[in-house]
């Protein structure tokens, strides 16, 4: 559906592609794009990224026996030693990721994994089970691009989703409509596209799932599943689970209500209601394909429209993956980027609560606008000054490893020297998505040159 499918890429628009599909991209990452049309970049990304698989393997824990849950410990120590290797555990699996996100070459296929980690948000905080909470995460990452569907199917099933939202508690004869509420509201729908009485209907069909804690797998148990007639958004029948999903998906708010978030994942904070409604077509017509939505919405006028750039706010792991791959930085270890993550406002696997981040201008207040501040000059510091760097600590247990002289020299400039006027635009070109705020001082030589560029706020956007 592109509006001009033989426009060829600039530079400028190879970045915003990238940057807004990935996370941001170095400019030799850039290069390659340069030249291609636009359907020819965007089935390339979406081609690769089907294709991709996790290329680091996950840490050694997820393949271990399943650890018995907190309420099996004897005493208070025990439960002590179980919440110390849960935090562990967690930390691994983030760090385990967010490696993953810096060194993958389909970024496509990990932004998509945190897009739906954040739609079906579950926080291993009540899950309490990091084991369970990385199963979850291979079937985000199995389905990022297939089908909604399948997705959502299997998301109701999931051991983490059915604690986290007390799913594995709905019995027939104590009902519980958590799930029933956000499957409607937060995963399917959106507010207003349902009534009470469909939730209480909803949580009827869902009810007799259970949670089998000794080896984290979803059971279901027919006697605690009630079988009678329902009424769900003006539908009649013995539903269950399964068929509660697929009435859901038969109504025509749901497949607006996900081209929606797609929409201000990837465009811009407002969506525009006449495009979604025909990129909603388009994914309900596919049996539900996710990759086909996307490209719809990829190759719309809006997608490429000068106003829609450089108006969303990067997170904070698109912040730290996204410099890191920018400037080609290298890291010897991403845990410190949990700490980093964590304190602006994104800790993986804890999302805040089932709406999960709310992401664009929540990003930034002014505690966490100076914690991304201090992330990016400590960075460029430690490349400039390792050696002082290494003796001052903190920046030093990032173990940054930056090449300045191979980034810098194809662009016309050089680590120890002032760039001159044509040098200073493809700098600015390459760092951010819009005109700097702040002119950079004359004088300013090649490495302070990308430190200045890398705070001004213009790089907080993409």
């Amino acid at each position: 559906m592109s509006n001009a499918p033989s426009t060829r890429l600039s530079p400028a628009d190879a970045r915003h592609l990238l940057g807004r599909t990935g996370f941001m991209p170095s400019p030799a990452e850039t290069a390659s794009w340069v030249g291609l049309s636009r359907e020819t970049a965007v089935d390339r990304l979406l081609g690769d990224a089907l294709r991709s698989q996790a290329g680091k393997a996950p840490p050694s824990f997820v393949g271990e026996p399943i650890r018995p849950p907190l309420r099996a410990q004897a005493d208070v120590e025990a439960r002590k030693e179980v919440l110390r290797q849960l935090r562990a555990d967690t930390v691994a699996l983030a760090a385990w990721w967010l490696q993953q996100m810096r060194e993958t070459p389909t970024p496509l296929a990990e932004r998509m994994t945190l897009f739906w980690h954040n739609h079906f948000a579950t926080s291993v905080q009540k899950v309490r089970q990091a084991q369970g909470m990385y199963l979850q995460h291979e079937l985000l990452r199995r389905h990022a691009l297939g089908s909604f569907r399948e997705l959502l199917h299997g998301m109701a099933r999931d051991p983490a989703m059915l604690v986290y939202l007390d799913g594995a508690a709905n019995r027939a004869q104590a009902p519980n409509e958590n799930f029933a509420r956000e499957v409607m509201e937060l995963f399917t729908l959106g507010e207003g596209q349902y009534t009470e009485q469909d939730i209480r209907e909803a949580a009827r069909a869902f009810s007799g799932w259970a949670v089998d804690r000794e080896t984290w797998t979803a059971r279901f148990r027919p006697r605690q599943h009630d079988g009678g007639e329902k009424t769900l958004l003006g539908r009649r029948g013995r539903f269950d689970a399964v068929d509660a999903l697929d009435v859901m998906l038969d109504q025509p708010a749901a497949p607006r209500f996900i081209v929606g978030k797609l929409w201000r994942e990837f465009v811009s904070p407002a969506p525009d209601a006449g495009a979604v409604d025909g990129i909603a077509q388009r994914l309900r017509s596919s049996g539900w394909r996710i990759d086909v939505a996307l490209r719809e919405l990829l190759l719309g006028a809006a997608f490429w429209a000068p106003a829609n750039r450089a108006v969303l706010i990067k997170s904070p792991v698109e912040l730290a993956v996204g410099t890191l791959r920018q400037f080609e930085i290298q890291l010897d270890s991403a845990v410190p980027l949990v700490g980093i993550t964590a304190r602006q406002g994104q800790m993986l696997f804890s999302p805040p609560n089932v709406k999960g981040w709310p992401g664009y201008t929540d990003w930034i207040t002014s505690t966490t606008l100076l914690d991304r501040k201090r992330f990016t000059e400590r960075l460029f510091r430690a490349v400039e000054q390792p050696r002082m760097e290494m003796m001052q600590g903190a920046a030093a247990t990032l173990g940054v490893r930056f090449d300045a002289e191979q980034w810098l020299k194809p662009l016309g400039a050089w680590p120890d020297r002032e760039p001159d006027a044509a040098a200073r635009d493809k700098l600015v070109e390459a760092v951010l998505a819009t005109a700097p705020v702040h002119p950079v001082p004359a004088g300013t030589v090649g490495l302070s040159y990308l430190r200045a560029l890398g705070l001004d706020p213009a790089f907080q956007l993409k």
